[in-house]
């Protein structure tokens, strides 16, 4: 009698490591050189991914690869049970002959998971030529309606080892790390502190559209919660202690606490990331949001309790008393679409740390050359943001510590330059203490902002590169004393955007930033995830070989970009 087969104890439930893997078509009637050959390119390509592409803790992901050549339907059905047996989570064809695409890849995708990222890269090579069956492939899976990701690249035509160009290398990682973000996010969930965000429509907990277009859930916790197990002292002691004497050794006098009930309030915010820490770690939280206002910190009607600006900031670092960690995206104001934009752009950037912002003002090139010429602030004519003008992005929580300086910069260096002034009392009567710093200037990265809209169904990101710039000293105390001088502050410049288009076109009251995105990877992972690209800009070109990917040849079949991602959502 067949007995049932018992499974082994879970592995860790926090384990998230994405699988790729990595096959090669053959012609059947070619000769083993050319086989070996194959096999060789095959492994060759597992490597390169491998070497390349890491999870945002830094470890690396899984990669599997298979000697077995899909010749035809069998070998189709064995490398589709191997890739099953290995959790398979994307796929990665490097051919480097021509083969039969129905026989071989079309007949392997129909036996794994419907919406599998899928990749063809091959080398331009002639003599057998797997170029031609990546068009064949390519051009048979567009035609049914299949998104596959063509990058047709480089590697010599003949020789048993070939290895890749380092460009053809390069989109091939672009394309991974879009694919551990769409496919690593799936089944995963995001915790918020509180409900809706002071009433934002652009920040609601979009649930169901959120879970059919990712695959993340959202859990919801009461603040009530929180304050619980704040008040009953549910943290360790002996931690919040060890954290406070990090934040004293760091910040220094530029803590400002005038009493002991300013310090314990203080100390309140931080056993708030204490507590909200463990319990998102208790639920294998990867991202997260904490309301605050009105319930938590404004109302007079109840008991306002201290504002958690220091504890979203650690959050959102790459460091905090523990020595070195991966960001965990967090949002105040529970602003789920921005804890989204800033989950999804911090993974594809590979752990790179979220910038929180308030679309404050938007200083076109007029505005602020007056306001130089009044304090009479001398300026380079040429200077990006008197050229370009710019944007004040400041927010009262969720800065991270680490766009306090650049890229790479000592956690020493960085903290130097943080402050951290008591609250406005007007906003947050429940007391605590801001963060507080000015961005330098000279960081690459994008800005970007998802929206949701309810006649689509659809996710967009409203996205462009952009740069950081410094102001004369004079001129940025003026800046930034017309919104809250308080609060972290970074100038924002679009790369193609102009002022007028940009303070007309943002989708919400927040944007956000990251640094080490290139603009392929962006793109790659908004066709996997079919998030619709919005970039109104009229400067900007449609195609900007090296930085953009090739459109799907998909989408040139069906309409465009937009037209093809809104049949994909409509299937």
């Amino acid at each position: 009698m067949p007995k049932p087969r018992k499974l082994s104890e879970p592995a860790d439930a926090d384990q998230e490591t994405v699988t790729f893997g990595v096959c090669a078509t053959c012609d059947p009637r070619i000769e083993e050189a050319d086989r070996q050959r194959a096999r060789n390119i095959a492994e060759m390509t597992a490597g390169v991914i491998a070497d390349g592409v890491r999870m945002p803790d830094g470890s690396p992901v899984e990669v599997v690869w298979t000697p077995t050549l899909i010749d035809g339907e069998p070998q189709a059905d064995i490398v589709a049970r191997q890739f099953r047996d290995a959790n398979v989570e994307a796929l990665v064809c490097a051919p480097d002959t021509w083969a039969f695409p129905q026989l071989t890849l079309i007949s392997l995708l129909s036996r794994l998971s419907d919406n599998i990222p899928a990749n063809i890269t091959c080398g331009n090579a002639g003599p057998k030529p797997g170029v031609v069956y990546a068009h064949a492939a390519n051009g048979a899976l567009a035609q049914s309606g299949r998104l596959v990701t063509l990058n047709v690249g480089t590697w010599p035509d003949t020789g048993p080892t070939p290895e890749m160009s380092d460009a053809t290398a390069e989109a091939l990682c672009d394309w991974c790390y879009a694919a551990l973000t769409h496919a690593g996010l799936k089944g995963r969930r995001v915790v918020v502190f509180g409900h809706d965000s002071m009433g934002m429509e652009t920040a609601l907990a979009h649930v169901i559209p959120t879970r059919n277009s990712f695959g993340l859930e959202i859990a919801r916790l009461d603040m009530k919660l929180l304050a619980d197990m704040i008040e009953k002292g549910a943290y360790d002691a002996a931690e919040l202690a060890s954290l406070r004497r990090w934040v004293d050794e760091h910040v220094a006098d530029r803590l400002e606490l005038p009493d002991e009930a300013a310090s314990e309030r203080f100390d309140r915010g931080l056993a708030a990331y204490l507590v909200m820490r463990d319990l998102m770690a208790d639920l294998n939280a990867v991202g997260g949001g904490f309301m605050n206002q009105l319930e938590w910190g404004s109302d007079r009607r109840g008991l306002p309790l201290p504002i958690a600006d220091c504890a979203e900031s650690l959050f959102n670092s790459t460091f905090d008393h523990t020595g070195r960690k991966p960001p965990v995206p967090f949002a105040t104001e529970a602003d789920v679409q921005g804890l989204l934009t800033m989950l999804f752009m911090s993974r594809l950037a590979g752990g790179a740390p979220p910038l929180f912002m308030d679309f404050r003002k938007v200083w076109e090139p007029w505005e602020i050359r007056a306001l130089a010429d009044k304090l009479g602030v001398g300026f380079d004519e040429d200077a990006l943001w008197a050229e370009r003008g710019f944007v004040d992005g400041d927010n009262s929580g969720s800065a991270s510590f680490d766009w306090a300086g650049t890229p790479g910069e000592a956690v020493q260096s960085l903290m130097r330059r943080v402050a951290m002034p008591l609250a406005d009392p007007f906003y947050f009567p429940g007391g605590g203490n801001s963060v507080s710093f000015v961005t330098p200037g000279g960081i690459e990265g994008i800005a970007a902002r998802l929206a949701y809209s309810t006649l689509s169904g659809m996710f967009s990101l409203v996205w462009d590169e952009a740069d950081t710039v410094d102001l004369p000293d004079q001129l940025a105390t003026a800046v930034a004393d017309t919104s809250t001088p308080t609060w972290p502050h970074t100038w924002v410049v679009p790369k193609y955007a102009s002022m007028p288009e940009y303070k007309q076109y943002a989708p919400a009251n927040h944007f956000h930033m990251v640094w080490g995105l290139p603009v392929r990877r962006l793109q790659y992972w908004m066709d996997l995830a079919n998030v619709l690209s919005v970039t109104p800009w009229s400067a900007r070109p449609r195609f900007i070989e090296g930085t953009d990917r090739p459109l799907p040849l998909l989408y040139l079949l069906n309409g465009g970009e937009d037209a093809t991602k809104m049949a994909r959502k409509a299937r």
